[in-house]
């Protein structure tokens, strides 16, 4: 599929390891990547953006701003985004539509199967949930592409992960991609394109894609990619411009990839990433030590979706957040709150004991309204556990979930989700 992409976005060669220009369909920038991005693109001379149409400008990182410095962040690329008449500007609480910028891209139709989006964030792999090549680019090279509609490219190997039998109940895509982690490694697809497959990944609705292709990163890879099919199509109709113009995108019959890893998942229970790595992966039933928490954080750019809070709320419903447990929940999107709102999730969350937070990236990066202290641990469906990712060098954080995220807030320590849903 990446091969694909590629070849019909101007690059001749698509062998692993050429070179060559990309045309791109969108440019995405944040915050954070956009601030040094509009210095770049000032200072090359740049005066308009290729295509205002092609540009998005989200503020998710420090917004809501925790103080003048990140107001000023978001500020900047404000103005930016009004100068350069960009109408795909998201800010939750002032524009129709907000959230975390992966997400809210995807919602708002502006992923397409065999698109080609660059973004100044590491996570834009997760836009391959919809059969798209998101690619995480750094700032200068950002200004660039919002320049010229261009990027210079190294074609990247393949490598295929198919995924083998039926994961057990309470595993999701989470779960699958953690497998694959745990089975490649950290820097075990360095460059690559991974590309999911097998009937597991068939049968993930499009919440548990993104959170598949989210994490491609943290194994080292450059994308993470599948097929778009019927549920891709029928999710994108009601979001995308012209409905007509959707068509499926995957691999060619026969296609050969560089490498193909097979992963057994049938039973899979759910897994746990242990600090203060992402590839260090253990089934929630065989840690080496009982880990009490004292936070648990469901949201984030794959995993603050409207599964994850209907999954957390089945966890969580009827009982209560175990006394020294705080749980913070954050939609990934404006719609998303709306939605949890509508069917009470939010309701039975609250309930629970557990506090609403706005559409933010915040304690995710270690930002603001969440971090961690010295000490403290937390279990959350993020996607980076390294030391002081959330808060205090001297904090931890598994990885799992959010049934598993759910099963620690009530039992106030990581528990199978069995064990409270049963």
């Amino acid at each position: 599929m990446t091969a694909k992409v590629l070849a019909a976005h101007g690059i001749d060669d698509v062998t692993p390891g050429a070179y060559g220009l990309a045309r791109v369909d969108r440019v995405m920038i944040n915050d954070v990547s956009g601030g040094v991005a509009m210095r770049e693109f000032a200072r090359m001379g740049a005066g308009r953006v290729f295509d205002p149409s092609r540009i998005a400008c989200i503020a998710d990182h420090f917004w809501p701003a925790k103080d003048v410095r990140s107001a000023e962040h978001v500020a900047r690329l404000r103005a930016f985004a009004r100068e350069q008449a960009i109408a795909d500007y998201f800010e939750t609480g002032s524009t129709r539509a907000g959230g975390i910028e992966h997400t809210v891209l995807a919602e708002e139709g502006l992923v397409l199967p065999g698109a080609l989006l660059v973004g100044g964030d590491s996570h834009t792999c997760t836009a391959g949930a919809l059969g798209a090549l998101g690619l995480g680019f750094g700032s200068t090279d950002l200004a660039g592409a919002m320049a010229l509609g261009e990027v210079w490219l190294r074609v990247p190997e393949t490598i295929a992960v198919r995924f083998a039998g039926t994961p057990g109940a309470y595993a999701t895509g989470k779960d699958l991609i953690l497998a694959a982690i745990g089975r490649l490694g950290v820097d075990g697809a360095t460059y690559a394109a991974l590309e999911f497959l097998g009937s597991a990944v068939d049968a993930l609705d499009v919440d548990g894609r993104l959170a598949l292709c989210n994490m491609a990163v943290e194994a080292g890879a450059k994308s993470g990619m599948v097929a778009a099919d019927a549920t891709t199509l029928a999710w994108l109709e009601p979001r995308v411009a012209d409905p007509g113009a959707l068509r499926s995108f995957g691999p060619d019959a026969g296609a050969a990839y560089d490498r193909e890893v097979v992963i057994d998942v049938d039973g899979l229970p759910p897994l746990v990433a242990m600090p203060p790595s992402p590839g260090d992966v253990r089934p929630i039933g065989d840690l080496p030590e009982p880990v009490r928490v004292d936070q648990v954080y469901v949201g984030n750019c794959a995993n603050g979706t409207l599964s994850d809070l209907r999954q957390l709320a089945q966890a969580v419903g009827g009982r209560r957040v175990a006394p020294g447990v705080r749980l913070i929940v954050v939609p990934a999107t404006q719609a998303i709150a709306r939605q949890a709102l509508e069917e009470g999730l939010i309701a039975t969350l609250v309930d629970a004991g557990a506090m609403i937070s706005p559409p933010t990236c915040g304690a995710c990066f270690g930002g603001h309204m969440g971090v961690l202290a010295a000490g403290e641990t937390a279990v959350a469906t993020t996607n980076r556990n390294s030391r002081g990712r959330m808060g205090h060098r001297d904090s931890r954080v598994f990885l799992a979930n959010a049934y598993v995220a759910g099963a620690a807030a009530v039992a106030g320590e990581l528990v199978d989700p069995a064990e409270v849903l049963r």
